[in-house]
C-alpha cells in the first residue's frame, strides 16, 4: 500500500546516498591533490639538492689545485720532449716503445689540465724548446709562482736536455732512463702533494693515475738500467 511517508523516507535515503558519494569523491580528489602536491614539493627539493651539489663540486678548487696543474704542465710537456728524443739515438726497441707510452699517456693528460683551468679563466704556462716555462710571473708580491718553479722536482736544465740530445746508443739509452727516473719521481711527489692539499676531484683523480703509471714506469726503467 502506497504511503507519503515511505516515499518520503525512500527520497531522504537516495538523497543521503547520493551527498556520500560525493564527499567521498571530494575526498578522494583532495587526497589525490595532496600527493600532487607533495610529489612537487619533493621534487623541487631534489633538484635543489642536486643543483647545490652541482655547485658545490665545481666550486671545490683551491690554490693547491691551480699549482699542481701550472706545474704539472710543463713538467709533463718535458718528458714528452725527452720521449720524442729517443727516435734516431737508440735501436733499443724497449727504450722505444717506453718513450711511446710516455707520450701517449702524458699528452692527453696535458689536454686535461688545460681543460680544467680554463673552466676557471686560467691557463697553463707556454713551455720553451728545453721544457722551461715563459710568461709567468716568477717574481711576483707573493713569490707564489717562484715557489711553484722551486717545487717542481725532477725538472731536467737545459744543459741536461742538451747533453742528452748529444748522446746516442747506449750512452744515450742509460742517460735517458736515469734522467727519465728522476723526472717521474718528481712528477710522483707532486702528484701527492695535490692529493693531500688539494681539493678538485678531478684534479685529485689525475694525480692519483700519474702516481699509479709513473711508478710502474720507473720500475721497468729499473729493470731496463740493470740490462744496460
Amino acid at each position: 500500500m502506497w504511503s507519503p511517508r515511505s516515499t518520503r523516507a525512500r527520497f531522504a535515503l537516495s538523497a543521503a546516498a547520493v551527498s556520500g558519494v560525493l564527499v567521498l569523491a571530494g575526498c578522494s580528489d583532495n587526497s589525490g591533490g595532496g600527493h600532487d602536491m607533495s610529489q612537487m614539493s619533493n621534487n623541487a627539493a631534489s633538484t635543489t639538492s642536486s643543483s647545490s651539489t652541482t655547485t658545490g663540486a665545481v666550486a671545490a678548487f683551491n690554490d693547491a689545485d691551480v699549482m699542481f696543474l701550472q706545474m704539472m704542465y710543463p713538467h709533463h710537456a718535458q718528458a714528452v720532449e725527452m720521449a720524442n728524443m729517443v727516435e734516431g739515438r737508440t735501436t733499443n726497441p724497449q727504450v722505444l716503445d717506453l718513450a711511446k707510452k710516455i707520450a701517449a699517456a702524458q699528452g692527453p693528460e696535458m689536454e686535461q689540465m688545460t681543460a680544467l683551468l680554463a673552466q676557471r679563466g686560467l691557463t697553463v704556462p707556454s713551455t720553451d724548446a728545453s721544457g722551461g716555462m715563459s710568461g709567468m710571473n716568477h717574481g711576483g708580491p707573493s713569490g707564489a709562482a717562484e715557489d711553484g718553479m722551486s717545487g717542481m722536482s725532477g725538472m731536467m736544465t737545459p744543459e741536461q736536455m742538451t747533453d742528452l740530445a748529444g748522446k746516442s746508443g747506449a750512452d744515450f739509452d742509460t742517460a735517458w732512463l736515469n734522467m727519465m727516473i728522476e723526472h717521474h719521481t718528481g712528477a710522483i711527489e707532486m702528484a701527492q702533494t695535490e692529493l693531500a692539499d688539494g681539493e678538485n676531484a678531478e684534479a685529485k683523480k689525475m694525480a692519483t693515475d700519474i702516481i699509479a703509471a709513473q711508478q710502474a714506469e720507473i720500475t721497468t726503467m729499473q729493470a731496463l738500467l740493470q740490462q744496460n
